[in-house]
Formats: structure tokens, C-alpha cells, sequence
């Protein structure tokens, strides 16, 4: 009877031994199939190095950040180059050329955005002009969108807000520079465009305390709402991991969402049983659309626009502001060549305005420069390949991402003289927001920054009124910091602290803001 057993026990053991190999088998073969598949290059596809199995060319990526690690592969495989991240196929573009190439004759192939778990989770059902897939619907919201919020008759319109809070902002650094406090300029800046994107979209400032404790909660709470990063993570890359629920990552985002629609709703709400006073604002404008469309101008449709303004508004133009005052004290004599234009063209006696900003050229060059250097979104967004194309004598499959690196074209020797020096003169005489595709930093294309004209009167005004109104020092002898730390944005290293110290002839103007 023991034997017996004995027996059973054996071929047990024999059987989950065989199950073992074969399993380990099918996994060795799966792998080799894999990196077969990984390792072999297609004649027609552009320059790629060899990719590892499964993670593809991840692997390079790592050490450096990634607009620069994109640039050391280019400078060795050429400007055009297509690279494996996990499961999605990578085009990378790093020569105007190219970028005018694809750009030119596909367009309408590369006017989608890959779809991510933020996507899926942020853009109410892709309702939203940044995310939505090129169609008719994306066309509506983008046409009304700009026509309603970002149109030159709408600019001009909001300046008045632009004007307020900028004048908000010299007055709470005339206050601080009293006592001779240094200033947190990444902070004001932030605080300054959370003001200006909730009165544009509600009407209202978030506070209307100016005491410091009540804007640093303020400001602490939008934060946690809207300036959660949209760059793409691991699961994008392998979507089993989504599967699995990998660190959280997709809860953590379904989390956020939530936090957001409560808020969003909450807004709404409050502006269309007139709770607030919102005259003129986005939500009120869209809530009168509502009216005569209520299936197609749906709560979630105003809110997938509202999104889209915070993220994209509030996550650039301060980031723009630091780097700007950051260059300009590095650099005192281009600092005085700009405080010099402002005494000489603003003619009246008071704060820089909106108004103001078609008089000052040399303010411009600046915002220009340190856009060429310091771009906002240094691979700006990426886009998707509906369909397969031909790219030159280069085949590009269906379903590629698109990544244009801003940052390498910006700084490449061949294309600017003296490319990594800040010469604001450069861009003398130059009209428009791009320069041919030399020069792009909102992007090209059908899904351009609609808001570029906002931005560049936001970031110009804020940066003319702080040089208008202080001298500025820095606060250690050696030069500002400029590493960048890279992300969607390109933020710097280390926050911008200086101290500010008011011109004798702006003194009464401060004192009665």
C-alpha cells in the first residue's frame, strides 16, 4: 500500500515537473520571439539603435533628461528617428526639415494626441479640443474656444484682468520690499496666473484676501487640483501593467479626477443659479450656449474646456515668467537696454498695460529669446498617426507617437548664431509666433497652442511691470541657476529668489495701488 502511494506521489511530482518545463519553455520561446521581433529593423523605417526585449529603447533614455537624451540619440542616428518605448512606437523629429515635412503633407495623419490614462480620466470623454480626436467635434470646440476665450476681441476685452492682477502683483512686492524681504518669484508668478485663469473663466479672483495665509491656501488647493503632471507613465508604455493596477497610478489619477469634477461642478453650479457675479466670463458665456444646445454644450463639455485652460495656463506662463526674470539677471545689461525702452515708450504716468505691449519691441525679443532657450513644452505635445505615411524614403507605421524636439531645434548651432547665448536682438523685427520650423514654441501644425496670443500678453505684461517698477538684485554674487528640470514643462531647478527694491520715480505709483 505505501509503494502504491509511493507510486501515486512519484508521477505527481513527475507530472508538475513536466508542467514546469513546459511552461518555462513557452516562456523562453515567447522571449525569443519577442526580441526577435524587438532586434530586427525594418528597411523602411527611419535609424533606430538596437532595442532591448520587452522595455525596447527605454534603457537609453534614463541618465539624462529626456528632450536632451532625444538629442544625444539624434546626433548620433540623424534627425529623423523612431525609437521603441515598451509597446508604442516613438518618431522623434529634431531638423525643421522634417518637422516642415510632416507637418506639410500630413497634418491631417498627425492631428491626433495618443491616448493615455490621464487622457482617458482628464478630457471627459475626450470631449475637450486638447485630447479629442480629429473630427468635427474637435473642429466645434476649437473654433468656439478660440472665437469665445483667446479671438484678439477677446483679448482685448479680458485685458482689463490682466492689467488688475498684474498691478495686484507690483503691489504685494512694493509691501514685501519695505522690509527689504527676499521674493519667491516661481511663488508670485504661480499665484499671479491662478488669478488671472479663474477670474477669466469665473469671474472671480480664488481670493479676495490679500493676506498671505489665505492666497498660500488658495493657491496650495488649485495645485492639488489642476497642476497634477499629464506627461505619459509606465502604464502607457505596457499596458499590462494597467492592467494589474501598477503602484496605484490609474486610482490615483480616477482619485484626482474626482476632486476636480466636484470642484468644476461646484463652479458651475454656482455661476448658473447666479450665486457669483460671472459676467463675461467663459462659464457664463458657454452656459448661455447652453441654453439654446443643451445636448452639445453638456456640463462636461464646459468643463473639459475649463481643464484645459487651468492645465495649460497655469503650467506655462509662470514657468516662462521665472525663466524670463531668471535670464534678464544674469544678463544687466540687456535688463537696463529693456527698463530703458519702458521709460521711453510708456508714455503715461503710471503701471505698464496691456495697451502698452505693441509699443515695447525690445520686451518682446526678450519673451522670444527666452522661449527659443528655455521653451515651455521642450518636445511640445505629442501627437499620433492615424494612418501609415511616408516620411522622405522612411515608412512610418500607423499608431506612432510623434515627439518634435523644440528643445534641440532651439539651440542647434546650425540654425542660430551663437545658439546658447541669450540675444534678444535676434529676434528684432520679427513678427508672429514662430519662426518657419526653426522656432516653435506653441507648437505647429492643426493642434497649435490656441493660446499663444493669452500667453505671450500675460507673460510680456508681468515681466514688463516688474522691470518697469524695481531694481533688481540677486541674492547670492555668482549667476542664477539654470539647470532645468524637465517634464510636459521645463521648470527650473531651483525656485527664482531675489530682492526687489523700487525705483525713486515708481514709489508713489506703488503707494497707491
Amino acid at each position: 500500500m505505501k509503494k502504491q502511494f509511493a507510486g501515486v506521489g512519484q508521477k505527481k511530482k513527475d507530472t508538475v515537473m513536466e508542467n514546469l518545463c513546459f511552461i518555462f519553455f513557452l516562456a523562453v520561446t515567447f522571449i525569443i520571439f519577442i526580441a526577435k521581433i524587438l532586434w530586427s529593423q525594418d528597411p523602411k523605417l527611419p535609424p533606430s539603435p538596437k532595442p532591448l526585449p520587452i522595455i525596447g529603447h527605454l534603457h537609453l533614455i534614463k541618465k539624462n533628461p529626456l528632450p536632451q537624451a532625444l538629442h544625444l540619440l539624434s546626433s548620433n542616428y540623424g534627425p529623423v528617428l523612431f525609437l521603441k518605448f515598451g509597446c508604442r512606437a516613438v518618431l522623434v523629429l529634431s531638423s525643421p526639415e522634417s518637422i516642415e515635412e510632416c507637418f506639410t503633407n500630413h497634418d491631417t495623419t498627425l492631428a491626433n494626441r495618443p491616448r493615455t490614462i490621464t487622457s482617458d480620466h482628464f478630457s471627459y470623454g475626450y470631449k475637450n479640443f486638447g485630447f479629442a480626436p480629429y473630427g468635427d467635434l474637435w473642429r466645434t470646440l476649437r473654433r468656439l474656444s478660440t472665437l469665445e476665450v483667446f479671438s484678439s476681441a477677446s483679448l482685448l476685452k479680458n485685458s482689463f484682468i490682466r492689467n488688475e492682477e498684474v498691478s495686484n502683483l507690483c503691489s504685494t512686492l512694493f509691501r514685501l520690499s519695505k522690509d527689504s524681504r527676499k521674493v519667491d518669484l516661481k511663488y508670485q508668478f504661480t499665484l499671479l496666473t491662478a488669478h488671472v485663469m479663474l477670474r477669466l473663466v469665473s469671474g472671480n479672483r480664488g481670493v479676495e484676501e490679500s493676506d498671505p495665509e489665505s492666497e498660500k491656501r488658495f493657491l496650495d488647493d488649485f495645485k492639488s487640483r489642476f497642476f497634477s503632471s499629464m506627461s505619459m507613465n509606465a502604464c502607457d508604455y505596457f499596458p499590462v501593467l494597467r492592467w494589474i493596477g501598477y503602484k496605484g497610478l490609474e486610482k490615483r489619477v480616477m482619485e484626482m479626477q474626482r476632486m476636480r469634477d466636484e470642484y468644476l461642478q461646484r463652479l458651475i453650479d454656482d455661476i448658473r443659479m447666479e450665486k457669483i457675479d460671472a459676467t463675461g466670463s467663459v462659464v457664463e458665456k458657454f452656459l448661455n450656449l447652453q441654453e439654446s444646445e443643451p445636448e452639445f454644450y453638456s456640463d462636461d463639455v464646459i468643463k473639459g474646456i475649463i481643464v484645459l485652460m487651468f492645465n495649460a495656463g497655469t503650467d506655462t506662463s509662470p514657468v516662462v515668467m521665472e525663466w524670463a526674470m531668471s535670464v534678464l539677471l544674469n544678463h544687466p545689461d540687456k535688463l537696463e537696454k529693456l527698463r530703458e525702452e519702458i521709460k521711453s515708450n510708456v508714455k503715461h504716468k503710471g503701471l505698464i498695460q496691456d495697451s502698452d505691449l505693441s509699443s515695447l519691441p525690445y520686451l518682446r525679443c526678450v519673451i522670444y529669446e527666452t522661449l527659443r532657450l528655455y521653451p515651455a513644452a521642450p518636445l511640445l505635445l505629442p501627437h499620433y498617426s492615424s494612418k501609415r505615411f511616408n516620411l522622405g524614403s522612411y515608412e512610418i507605421p500607423e499608431n506612432t507617437m510623434l515627439l518634435v524636439n523644440a528643445w534641440a531645434v532651439h539651440r542647434d548651432g546650425e540654425l542660430w548664431e551663437d545658439a546658447d547665448v541669450f540675444k534678444p536682438e535676434r529676434f528684432e523685427g520679427f513678427v508672429g509666433d514662430r519662426d518657419g520650423f526653426r522656432f516653435l514654441p506653441f507648437g505647429v501644425g492643426r493642434r497649435a497652442c490656441p493660446g499663444s496670443g493669452f500667453g505671450m500678453k500675460t507673460v510680456a505684461l508681468a515681466v514688463g511691470a516688474l522691470v518697469q517698477c524695481f531694481e533688481w538684485e540677486k541674492v547670492e554674487e555668482e549667476d542664477i541657476d539654470m539647470r532645468p528640470v524637465f517634464g510636459v514643462s521645463m521648470a527650473k531647478a531651483e525656485p527664482l529668489v531675489a530682492l526687489p527694491k523700487p525705483w525713486p520715480e515708481m514709489v508713489p505709483i506703488l503707494s497707491q495701488l
